[in-house]
């Protein structure tokens, strides 16, 4: 049987203070140092690299002097803030993301009332905002979920979400990906309670990254289908929200769809965004398993469409719909992996059944794990010899955290569809979790 860790609560909460510390200090001493000589030595403009500045230079541009923030001359200021000066093409080891405004227009909407404030005050408040965000989306999804946990468990779940990679990377660049995971978090939160109408702004707000939330909004989708007269406000609050936004961001700036499409398609250029499976396995096979878990999704969608929106079924799929994002979505980011939070609790609670199931589920199972601690082990280690060892030998080992960056989502994803499958083998639907 897997062993049963939680019998020990002060090892676990030490343990999980341990793996935040050591990625934290591993972060500070030696990622950034690394990062900084290599700029140096590269002549490499750094400037606040935050990923909130150039959407709220785009906010600032648009509502006060009605510049279109797609624009290159906005392109040219945002660059200016964010590595220190335009960027130059012609110059060896410039940096390739060029930071244009890849946002629909509606986020300047949420942004309004920072632009009047500096930048300096804005990013400090955006920080702490989202780091509590966080942690409230984390216990949130405890509820959601359904799952009881004392308060030592809850401490250590909060101290290794803080530790992730994906938090971790997330708070430093001020990503937006984190306020979009809470803010679905919280909307699900409201679903479940029945605060539909609620559910549905939030939802509207959280597709300011579209890309993150149209799976979960192909679930939900499905799911309202299913018994439309009780389940359509969350829909009509949605799609009013939608509208509004939409209709406001085309009295700003005339035209913005296509201009935001453009946008979409030179970002891809600039950075190479491609995803998770193209990195590893590359173009066409990529394409025809993203097609097969597609697929495999959306029988679990079909097969749990009239689950009701407090049971532990629906949770777990609009979980599997997360996780299955960070896999599909055109981009490889790190912080995007802060959707698998839902899916690891999830296969914490239900580890034991897997474990149990087949020698091939402990194999599974434990390649899994072991992709998801290797960042901490690794980093801890890098943090603890970075006191001990010369600064530029710790810091050759720089990229050692982020061995199974590309990795873990496929595990979790391909762990959640295999244990939904063969549950649903001897029981139908989700059992346990009504």
């Amino acid at each position: 049987m897997i062993p049963n860790i939680f019998h020990k609560p002060f090892w676990l909460v030490l343990a999980a203070g341990i793996c935040a510390v050591g990625m934290w200090t591993y972060a500070e001493r030696v990622l950034v140092p690394y990062q900084k000589a290599d700029a140096n030595a590269h002549q490499r403009p750094r400037g606040n690299l935050s990923d909130l500045y150039p959407r709220w230079v785009g906010a600032r541009e648009l509502l006060l002097h009605g510049r279109d923030p797609y624009g290159a001359e906005v392109t040219r200021e945002i660059q200016v803030g964010f590595y220190g000066r335009p960027l130059d093409p012609s110059l060896p080891g410039e940096p390739h993301d060029e930071e244009g405004f890849a946002y629909p227009v509606y986020v300047v909407f949420w942004l309004a009332p920072t632009i009047g404030l500096p930048f300096a005050i804005v990013q400090q408040g955006f920080y702490w905002a989202l780091l509590l965000l966080t942690c409230a989306a984390t216990l949130l999804w405890l509820r959601i979920l359904r799952r009881s946990a004392p308060l030592w468990m809850q401490i250590s779940l909060l101290a290794l979400t803080m530790g992730s990679p994906a938090v971790m990377q997330g708070l430093k660049l001020e990503q937006m990906s984190l306020l979009v995971a809470g803010l679905m978090a919280i909307a699900i939160t409201l679903l479940a309670t029945d605060r539909a109408v609620a559910a549905g702004v939030l939802l509207a707000a959280a597709s300011i990254k579209p890309q993150l939330v149209l799976l979960p909004l192909c679930w939900l989708a499905i799911w309202t289908m299913a018994d439309w007269r009780r389940r359509y406000r969350w829909a009509a609050s949605f799609l009013i929200t939608m509208a509004i936004l939409c209709a406001a961001s085309e009295w700003y700036l005339p035209h913005w769809i296509p201009r935001f499409w453009r946008a979409i398609h030179e970002y891809q250029r600039y950075t190479g965004a491609v995803s998770i499976m193209d990195n590893l396995i590359g173009t066409p096979w990529s394409w025809a398993l993203e097609v097969l878990a597609f697929a495999a999704m959306a029988g679990v969608c079909w097969r749990e469409r009239r689950q009701a929106a407090n049971s532990g079924a629906f949770a777990f799929t609009f979980s599997l719909m997360l996780a299955a994002t960070v896999v599909i979505v055109p981009t490889s980011a790190n912080y995007n992996q802060v959707l698998l939070i839902p899916a690891l609790l999830v296969l914490v609670e239900e580890g034991r059944t897997i474990w149990g199931r087949s020698v091939a589920n402990r194999v599974l199972f434990t390649i899994t794990a072991g992709l998801i601690f290797w960042p901490w082990i690794s980093s801890t280690a890098l943090a603890g010899l970075s006191f001990i060892l010369p600064r530029e030998t710790v810091e050759q080992a720089w990229a050692l955290p982020f061995w199974t960056e590309l990795q873990i989502p496929l595990g979790v994803t391909g762990l959640m569809l295999v244990h939904y499958y063969q549950r649903t083998k001897t029981a139908p639907g989700y059992p346990g979790t009504s």
